[in-house]
């Protein structure tokens, strides 16, 4: 897997006439006054083409043309043999709901990876972007997916997900696709489409107006994928205009969340790293789920900061992002 180095982002956009720059993280977004958004490519795009020692096939699927919704489904080769059907996992990318997509260099290797590993059937949901599209826009399109996927365990025109045992549906997401993640399993609770067994979130990008100490004392290397203004800027795209980061969207334990103890229904895996500024509001969110009752499981991974697992940004990068594999194995086998 590729390596992808944020500290030498590019600085070089297109200039175009679009008046001034109201909003900006370098080398990643850049939005002007008249509503104009450029995303540098940073990360390239890939095609679903994967090389054929993996024993892996991908394919791209339209889900809503109306919206462009689309996902990139990855399952175990039909060379490899397997005596029951393979759980189902619906993956959400990160990237602070303005970046990113399914098929960026780095989301595709370590999804092929994860599916070698797991041995499931992967479902990279390719959902709108802010600030063009702000929230709750991609958590429709998160639901939206999985009454796709709902459909299709009817007709069973993929045939990739004709492997796949419904009833064991894991949602799952790193950052902003994590806190995608947890909004999609909540309206799940109250309109049941397909029951999620399992929610995984990695490193999940949640917020509030109140300072965390790791958000407050961290000091962030070069080669960070997350720090705390870049944080405050995807809240200020991300969030309706208006909207501090104390709205249950941001902050799910705000007032007006989700009640937690409702997540009893479905067990948590949640990935924390160690040197990411989220490390605390993770913890803490974890610690509210146990009070809770919530079936949880919370592993932190030493060494490593935010997105290690996509980017390998930290010399221990690699062999954390193997254990975290290795873990999702057992979380959805259980």
């Amino acid at each position: 897997m590729a390596t992808i180095s944020l500290s030498q982002r590019s600085t070089t956009f297109r200039q175009p006439n679009h008046g001034s720059v109201v909003e900006e993280i370098t080398g990643l977004i850049r939005v002007h006054k008249d509503g104009h958004v450029e995303r540098p490519p940073i990360v390239p795009n890939v095609s679903c083409m994967v090389p054929l020692e993996f024993e892996v096939v991908a394919k791209d699927v339209t889900i809503d043309k109306f919206t462009n919704l689309w996902a990139r489904v990855y399952a175990p080769s039909s060379n490899r043999q397997f005596s029951s059907k393979l759980p189902l996992l619906v993956y959400f990318h990160g990237g602070g709901f303005c970046v990113g997509s399914a098929s960026w260099a780095c989301y595709h290797d370590f999804l092929i990876n994860l599916v070698r590993v797991t041995c499931c059937v992967v479902v990279s949901v390719n959902y709108r972007l802010a600030p063009e599209n702000r929230l709750p826009t991609a958590y429709d399109d998160g639901f939206n997916a999985i009454m796709w996927l709902k459909q299709e365990s009817m007709k069973g025109s993929v045939s990739e997900l004709k492997r796949c045992d419904y009833s064991r549906l894991y949602l799952a997401g790193d950052s902003a696709g994590a806190n995608i993640a947890h909004h999609v399993a909540a309206r799940l609770l109250s309109r049941p489409v397909l029951s999620p067994k399992g929610v995984i979130l990695i490193q999940p990008f949640f917020g509030g107006e109140s300072r965390t100490t790791s958000e407050k004392h961290s000091t962030q290397p070069v080669t960070s994928a997350l720090t705390l203004s870049a944080s405050d800027t995807y809240w200020r795209l991300a969030l309706p205009i208006g909207v501090t980061r104390d709205h249950p969207w941001s902050n799910p334990l705000a007032n007006g969340a989700l009640r937690l103890s409702d997540m009893r229904f479905f067990k948590t895996m949640i990935c924390v790293a160690e040197l990411d500024i989220l490390k605390d509001r993770n913890l803490e969110f974890a610690a509210s789920l146990a009070r809770a009752g919530a079936p949880l499981q919370s592993v932190i991974y030493k060494d490593v900061g935010h997105a290690f697992h996509v980017l390998h940004n930290y010399p221990m990068a690699r062999t954390r992002s193997h254990e975290m594999m290795a873990h999702v194995k057992s979380f959805i086998n259980q």
